[in-house]
């Protein structure tokens, strides 16, 4: 008896609760709480119990099945997480001192598998909770900030006293957007739809927000001065209007499409303002490519985090269970930051 008790402890101590998406995955309606194997650990990785998980459109995407995980990644949603360190498992032929220990709460850009009650980390795509912050805001971090990084201050290599051009400021990546631009001292131009995700993005401290629904956004833009940088969300017709809005030398950088991915150029335009076209993708990074990145952020921008210069917007928090009323959420397209879900207390 003894003996199949501990074995039925065992069994239960290697099974967790993760969201899964039945069918096709076309509605949020199709995902669902259900129970799978916990992950395994790898040498240079971390087990984390998870708290909150952040929830964004690239997770829509992949429940849909227009963006499938990296070879190699969980097929589980969820790009970021916080949490407390379960287990460590040192890289091979690594030194004693690795900066973390078991109960530390971090928050961390994952490879897929955030919707579940543990998800394995590599070791250096942690970073601490900022001071000040709660494990939910957290969450909300990784996957916003090292994406604006990447694209705002590297691809489109923004310096202070530059205009920043971003769409959607209303959005999680639009709202880190106009902070961020802010801290690093340029000048941010948004836009928005509607007077409600106007004021917000005001809020969030751009210089000057335009309704993309009620007026030409490239003429308020050229009026303003022009933009440096364009961080764009959006493609479609919003290209040719981007290159329009652009001055000389400017960097148009693309990093999703709210409308047709595929736009039509001018190529006699870009090469005019000798334009610089560029975008990334933040998941088919390497690992160490994702490590460099983890640590520049820590350095540059996580010091702005806990001085106040940039924080979280929370918009809404969901349950585990409820994964489908985040999505639903997500796709209606009327939240202000960034959504997520709690995953465990």
């Amino acid at each position: 008896m003894k003996r199949l008790l501990r074995e039925e402890i065992k069994e239960n101590e290697s099974v967790m609760k993760a969201i899964s998406v039945r069918g096709d995955g076309q509605n949020p309606s199709d995902l669902y709480l259900n129970e799978t194997q916990r992950p395994d650990v790898a040498p240079g990785h971390v087990l984390i119990r998870t708290a909150f998980a952040g929830v964004n459109r690239p997770d829509v995407l992949q429940r849909k099945g227009s963006y499938p995980p990296p070879p190699g990644a969980s097929p589980i949603l969820g790009l970021e997480v916080s949490g407390v360190i379960e287990t460590i498992r040192p890289p091979v032929n690594f030194g004693d001192d690795i900066g973390w220990k078991v109960g530390d709460e971090i928050c961390a850009l994952v490879n897929g598998g955030g919707y579940a009650e543990y998800v394995s980390v590599d070791i250096r795509h942690l970073l601490p909770v900022p001071r000040g912050l709660s494990l939910a805001e957290a969450a909300s971090l990784p996957e916003n900030i090292l994406t604006v990084y990447a694209n705002l201050m590297e691809h489109g290599a923004l310096k202070a006293g530059e205009t920043v051009l971003v769409h959607g400021g209303n959005s999680g990546i639009g709202a880190m957007t106009i902070q961020m631009g802010k801290a690093f001292g340029a000048k941010v131009i948004a836009t928005a739809r509607g007077a409600d995700k106007c004021a917000f993005a005001q809020a969030m401290g751009a210089d000057l927000v335009i309704d993309s629904d009620a007026e030409d956004f490239v003429a308020a833009v050229k009026a303003a001065g022009g933009a440096d940088v364009v961080l764009d969300i959006v493609a479609g017709d919003f290209f040719a209007k981007n290159l329009a809005c652009l001055n000389m030398g400017g960097r148009i950088v693309q990093v999703g499409f709210g409308k047709d991915a595929v736009v039509e150029v001018d190529l006699r335009r870009i090469m005019a303002k000798q334009a610089i076209v560029t975008g990334s993708m933040l998941r088919p990074r390497s690992p160490d490519e994702k490590a460099r990145l983890t640590a520049k952020v820590h350095e540059r921008v996580w010091p702005l985090i806990e001085s106040g210069a940039i924080r979280p917007i929370l918009t809404a928090e969901f349950d585990f269970a409820e994964a489908d009323k985040a999505h639903a959420w997500i796709e209606k397209g009327d939240h202000k930051g960034k959504v997520v879900l709690r995953v465990s207390s």
